[in-house]
């Protein structure tokens, strides 16, 4: 009767340990990270399906604005062909490639917009307004999306560097690398400079 005790009460003593062991952490980490990268994903195709309706309005008002026009299609192309799904995360070269075409795509729209303000007819424009409006809607979703990223990447980071997981991602993830994360271009770093033609 004794021997059939013994494991039972082994099993008993060691699950409360297992559990709090942090095996799960990685696997569960990373599936997170991944998610909300999908998310970030989503905001920008939801950007991306946005623009042509955009530039087809203001073409209807501004089309000797043809080289801005042009510019912002050739930008979401580009932004569209790099694909970055979540198995593709822990490639730097990958990420960096679609964050500059993300951030080409900004830019172009950015002047897009500031073409907008020579044309007050447009801007009065309810189909124009619309757009804008959701634009600039998906814009902040992009922000919080990328926001949450950033901070899953962290969780996830971070459990590969600490104890008790770092052992678990050693000798059992061997697979598990940091994911990337967000960084802002050089030339937003910098700092505007403001001219009132005043010396």
């Amino acid at each position: 009767m004794s021997r059939n005790l013994l494991p039972a009460l082994f099993l008993t003593l060691l699950l409360p340990l297992l559990t709090a062991c942090g095996f799960n952490t990685i696997p569960t980490e990373e599936e997170r990270a991944k998610a909300a990268w999908s998310e970030v994903l989503n905001q920008y195709q939801r950007r991306a399906d946005l623009i042509p309706n955009l530039v087809e309005t203001v073409k209807g008002y501004a089309a000797h604005e043809r080289e801005v026009l042009e510019s912002v299609v050739e930008a979401r192309a580009k932004a569209t062909q790099v694909q970055l799904s979540p198995e593709m995360l822990q490639d730097p070269a990958a990420f960096q490639a679609f964050q500059e075409n993300q951030s080409a795509l900004t830019s172009a729209l950015s002047r897009l917009l500031a073409v907008v303000e020579n044309y007050p007819d447009l801007k009065a424009n309810q189909n124009f307004l619309a757009l804008q409006s959701q634009l600039e809607g998906t814009e902040n979703r992009i922000a919080v999306a990328r926001r949450d990223y950033i901070e899953a990447v962290r969780v996830y980071n971070t459990s590969l560097r600490t104890l008790p997981t770092m052992l678990w991602a050693k000798f059992w993830f061997t697979d598990a690398v940091p994911f990337p994360n967000f960084t802002v271009s050089d030339d937003t770093m910098q700092v505007p400079q403001i001219n009132f033609g005043t010396n």
